[in-house]
């Protein structure tokens, strides 16, 4: 099934699937509406920016008058960085237009992401370049959603991660990913 993150809660809830497996953060207002399986990943917010910009060389370089920082509409990000910004503009982004876009294109300044995604984008784009927090800046846990109710199918996801994580699959998953 198609969906985006501003979709995810309505399509669990909604019965037009029954899993979403991605990179789903596990937030208080995700879980008041959601099942999660056990976490499989933790990760940190970055900030992408184009190699070229000589306006964001680290992370404070983020939060200045005249920046425009670009978060994907539904994402654990939004609501962080709306609420840490206080002089950078926050730009959400709703398909089909892409934070990636909006950076390449110069109506953003940076997109923020979480660790995996950020790593795609160096592997895949040679105009990326990471900025990283000098410290943990918003630690997210990453799991499994799904509609309240259904504990056969969270209790066999949950008992593969367990299996996947012990008998070492999930790192070699990661590190392929």
């Amino acid at each position: 099934v198609d969906s985006s993150f501003s979709a995810l809660i309505d399509n669990l809830v909604g019965d037009r699937c029954d899993i979403a497996m991605h990179a789903v953060g596990v937030t208080p207002q995700r879980q008041a509406r959601l099942a999660f399986s056990r976490p499989y990943l933790s990760s940190d917010i970055y900030a992408i920016v184009p190699k070229s910009s000589r306006a964001i060389r680290d992370w404070a370089d983020l939060d200045k008058p005249g920046r425009v920082i670009a978060v994907q509409a539904g994402t654990v990000m939004e609501p962080v960085m709306k609420q840490s910004l206080k002089q950078a503009q926050l730009m959400s982004v709703k398909p089909p237009a892409t934070r990636e876009q909006e950076v390449e294109s110069g109506r953003a300044d940076a997109f923020m992401t979480d660790y995996p995604y950020s790593r795609r984008m160096l592997d895949l784009t040679d105009w990326a370049r990471l900025v990283s927090p000098p410290q943990p800046f918003h630690v997210t846990d990453y799991a499994y959603a799904f509609a309240p109710g259904d504990a056969s199918l969270l209790d066999r996801v949950n008992q593969y991660l367990v299996t996947a994580r012990r008998d070492g699959r999930l790192r070699e998953f990661a590190a392929r990913h």
